[in-house]
Parts: C-alpha cells; structure tokens; sequence
C-alpha cells in the first residue's frame, strides 16, 4: 500500500500531457490558366496570390491548359476552383455540358486580339475563298466564334468549310506546313505568328465580335469563398493597370515567362485591355448572342441560357 501511494503520488505531481492538436492543413486554392492569362501569370510569377491569400490561411496551386474549353472542362468535373480568364465562347460550351458555373471577373473588349489569318504566299485575300478548305481552330474558342462571324458575313456557314479543331501549338505547326488554309487564333499566339512567320490577317474580330474575356468559378466555391474571390479580384485589378502603365517593363518580364521575345509580346499586349471589371449586363448580353449563333449552326447540342451562369460581384 505504501508503495502504490507513493506511486499515485508521483503520478499526480506529474505535468498533465494531453496528445499535441492537430491543424487542419490549409485550404488550395487550385487555379487553371491558359499561356494567353497575362493577368494571371504576372500574379503567379510573383507569388502575389500566395502572399495575399496568406492570411485567409488558403494557398495556391497553378494548372495551365491548351485552351478556354479543356479548362473550363476541369472547373465543371472539380479538378480546379477558379479559371483565369477565357474567351468569350467558352462560357456556353460548358453550361451545355451542365457545368454550375459562377463568373466573377471580367475584362473590357478586346475585339483586335484575336484574328483570322493566312500564310502571305496563300494566295487567299477573301474570306469567301475558304470554301471548301480547312480552317484550323480550338473548339469551343473565341476564335471558334470569330470563324462562325467571318463566314456568315461572307455568306457562308460551318458546312463550307472543313473545321480542323487543333490546340494553338498543333494548329501553328500545321499553318505553317500549309495543312490548313487558315488559322483563327487569338494573342499571344496572333501576335507570335505575324512576327515570326509574316501571318497576314484576313479577317479581325472588330465588327464581328468583342471578344470579352471572363473569369470563372465553379458556383459551389463562388457561394463559399466570396472572401477568397474578393482577394483574388483585387490583385488581378492592380496588375492590370500595371501592365498597362508599364508597357515596356510588362514585356520586359512576360517574354521570358512565356518563351517570346518583347516585341512579340509588347504587340500582344497593346491589342489587350487587360481592364478587370464586375460581369455587367453587356457582358451576358453577349455570351447569349454567341450562344444562339453557336445553337443556329447546330454548334451546340442544345439552347443554352445565360440566365444559368452564376454571378459573383466583388464588395463595394
């Protein structure tokens, strides 16, 4: 007995020692961006996001995609949180696909950063003459609506033509082996191809399209993490006017980012707005306008209505 009390004793004069607490691991904020996201890009090379997102206790995790659709793709399956932004077509091919889908940022026009092109020893100076030849562009793409605009003005439709749906890097290679006939591309990629190979523009986007370009979430993190968005809205708001500002220094630092020379991208970026703005009432107006030509061509499989794309407004 003695024993055990001294035992319980020494026991009880004994620190408590209770199991270390665990913490939760933060929350990722994993965003997909496509080589054409200068805003974006000028954020992660920066580690702005990281820095600024900090105290929310959410990190970053960054996803580059060929293009607007595959990325929009992997926002509607929940294998990313956010797109940067993409083209304005891109929004109806997904909400065809039954993507609840929020946007929350967008960026003024831009209708001189996109363009259909030729080779300059093509011979084709009309876009009339494309009937019947291949037409390379991304599906789903700004640059897919471009084409659509390009024909009916010429009066023709997507049966005239043979629609060659390439990623910018497959279609390059195949304009300049004269596989495709044209190439309907958007910057930075327009702006590589008129200075390395001597592209020549057949048909811009002004007068035919405005060429918006949106910012999306899926609408289960938009009503979540409208404190997240906040953060993210305003960084991407002051790199804008940044690269606006400093249009020598932005190129400066985008060339090396994106494997262009200055020049190349200064072009690119004189042709952008980079002006972030809330999603308005012009900017729907718009994606339903591309969405019924796209469901007039039979493009998309269904009528889509803009009215079941989610909004997020940053705080005032």
């Amino acid at each position: 007995m003695p024993h055990r009390r001294h035992v319980l004793a020494s026991a009880l004069a004994l620190p408590a020692v209770w199991p270390a607490r665990v913490s939760a691991a933060p929350e990722r904020l994993r965003i997909g961006y496509q080589k054409s996201s200068t805003l974006m890009i000028w954020l992660k090379s920066r580690g702005t996001l990281e820095a600024a997102l900090g105290p929310l206790d959410v990190g970053v995790s960054w996803h580059e995609f060929t293009s607007g659709l595959p990325l929009l793709e992997a926002l509607n399956v929940g294998a990313v949180d956010v797109s940067s932004d993409v083209a304005d077509a891109v929004p109806p091919f997904a909400l065809a696909a039954g993507a609840r889908l929020s946007c929350w940022a967008a960026e003024s026009p831009s209708p001189q950063a996109q363009a259909l092109v030729v080779r300059a020893d093509a011979g084709i100076t009309r876009v009339a003459q494309l009937k019947g030849r291949k037409v390379g562009f991304a599906k789903g793409a700004g640059a897919h609506y471009l084409v659509l605009a390009a024909l009916k003005r010429a009066g023709l439709s997507m049966r005239d033509i043979e629609p060659a749906f390439l990623n910018p890097a497959d279609a390059r290679a195949a304009f300049e082996q004269g596989d495709i006939a044209a190439w309907s591309i958007w910057d930075p990629f327009l702006a590589a191809v008129q200075c390395q190979a001597g592209a020549h523009v057949l048909s811009e986007s002004v007068g035919l399209s405005d060429y918006r370009r949106f910012y999306l979430a899926s609408s289960a993190f938009a009503q979540r993490r409208g404190d997240v968005l906040a953060v993210v809205y305003t960084e991407l708001l002051r790199a804008g006017v940044w690269i606006k500002r400093n249009p020598d220094a932005a190129a400066q630092w985008h060339a090396p980012v994106i494997g262009l020379d200055a020049a190349t991208v200064a072009a690119a970026n004189a042709r952008r707005s980079y002006q972030v703005q809330p999603v308005d009432a012009d900017g729907l107006a718009d994606l339903q306008r591309i969405a019924d030509a796209f469901t007039a061509e039979s493009v998309l499989p269904r009528k889509v209505h803009l009215a079941d794309l989610g909004v997020w407004r940053p705080p005032v």
